[in-house]
């Protein structure tokens, strides 16, 4: 199989989640992506030791961001690191960065001064906040700038709760890399029409507002409503769109937005005959009008069996419907399995470990994934691929400009 971006170089300077995953999706089709770190500790997210973060034999946050790319060690402020740096823009396709805005001034890798060497170039940023306004060169994370600014909470929260729920690991991250990595797409394509680079811009605030559109339109029609209290009557204007506990305990939900055409089916399924002509639920207004009082009927009904026994009815009934499953299900879910999203890759000692692979495949088939690289491992077959002798590399390494 041929990848879609192979042939395509990305330069990547860039830390932690956002910007280095959409380098990660890219990587995973073929592009080369040459990871630039400082010599010293490399990307930030390399020391970091949280619960499920780092710390054992593999640090998995750090190879999901990182798989399958070149890891070349420059020091920046190093005259003889810079010029290594900019002899790969010029003969990059991609250049990747979430670096501050005063950051690339200050190292004169502004766009428009990368883009004046390499006319071709793809300029791609992530933000917290966007290019333009007061925040535009403020540091952010996703929960700063996509879960809490981003009203993502506040979509999420039942009314009542003493606070706002916490955001769960790099969601925003994920969600920005994947419109980040879309637009370089676009970008790449554009190009080979035109002949021209261009500048893409993601930001996390963005992202946010894109996923929470269908809030964000009904709050500009003055109808945006939060979730109700927990525990409270619940009066959902369509009942069979909405959750239900069963017998054990576990929840699963429904999905039927063209309510009319599931009723007859949905009132076979939960034995349930008798509610099907009831004038109070006969259509979706009227269903709408009562829906407390349907809500109350269904809650009983799916409280009668434990969800396993609900499996096989709802499906054989072709009723659009989901259980609430935990982490460890969705891992041995047998679609999960089936289509091979959790992948394997080769460490460097020869064992192997389990890794999410991307959500995207081509002609059926996942990504091949390879272990992220230590620090610095590709400096020297990179340098010299530039045209850089063995001499002048051992002189750059003694002068600390590079690993």
């Amino acid at each position: 199989m041929t990848a879609a971006f192979e042939g395509v170089r990305v330069v990547e300077l860039a830390q932690w989640v956002f910007v280095p995953v959409a380098g990660s999706l890219l990587a995973d089709w073929g592009a080369e992506v040459i990871k630039v770190e400082h010599p010293i500790g490399g990307d930030g997210y390399r020391g970091l030791v949280l619960p499920g973060v780092g710390g054992g034999a593999v640090n998995y946050s750090l190879e999901l961001a990182n798989r399958n790319k070149k890891s070349v060690a420059l020091d920046l402020k190093s005259p003889g690191g810079r010029a290594a740096l900019l002899r790969l823009v010029d003969e990059a396709d991609v250049f990747l960065t979430n670096f501050l805005p005063s950051v690339l001034d200050r190292l004169g890798l502004a766009a428009d001064e990368l883009q004046e060497r390499n006319p071709r170039l793809v300029y791609a940023r992530g933000h917290g906040f966007g290019v333009h306004g007061p925040d535009a060169d403020t540091p952010a994370y996703d929960t700063t700038a996509f879960w809490s600014r981003g009203a993502i909470a506040e979509t999420l929260a039942p009314e009542g709760l003493p606070e706002p729920i916490a955001q769960r690991g790099a969601v925003g991250d994920r969600y920005g890399a994947t419109h980040l990595a879309f637009g370089i797409a676009g970008a790449l394509l554009r190009r080979e029409r035109t002949g021209r680079g261009g500048l893409v811009d993601v930001s996390l605030l963005s992202t946010a507002l894109w996923m929470i559109g269908s809030d964000v339109v009904a709050e500009l029609q003055g109808a945006f409503r939060r979730s109700p209290e927990l525990g409270k009557p619940r009066t959902p204007p369509n009942p069979l769109a909405a959750n239900y506990r069963c017998a054990d305990g576990r929840w699963l939900t429904i999905c039927c937005l063209q309510s009319d055409k599931y009723w007859s089916d949905v009132c076979r399924v939960i034995g349930r005959a008798d509610l099907e002509h009831d004038r109070r639920f006969v259509d979706h207004d009227a269903r709408a009008s009562h829906s407390g009082e349907l809500v109350a009927e269904l809650e009983e009904a799916f409280r009668a069996r434990p969800l396993d026994a609900w499996r096989a009815p709802l499906d054989d009934a072709r009723i659009p419907w989901g259980p609430f499953q935990t982490v460890r299900e969705l891992l041995d879910d047998p679609n999960v399995i089936a289509n091979g999203y959790v992948g394997t890759v080769d460490a460097a000692d020869g064992s192997t470990f389990p890794l999410p692979a991307g959500a995207v495949q081509f002609d059926e088939q996942p990504a091949p994934l390879r272990r992220a690289p230590d620090l610095g491992e590709h400096t020297d077959e990179v340098l010299l691929s530039l045209g850089y002798t063995w001499d002048e590399v051992v002189e750059l390494k003694l002068a600390g400009a590079v690993l």
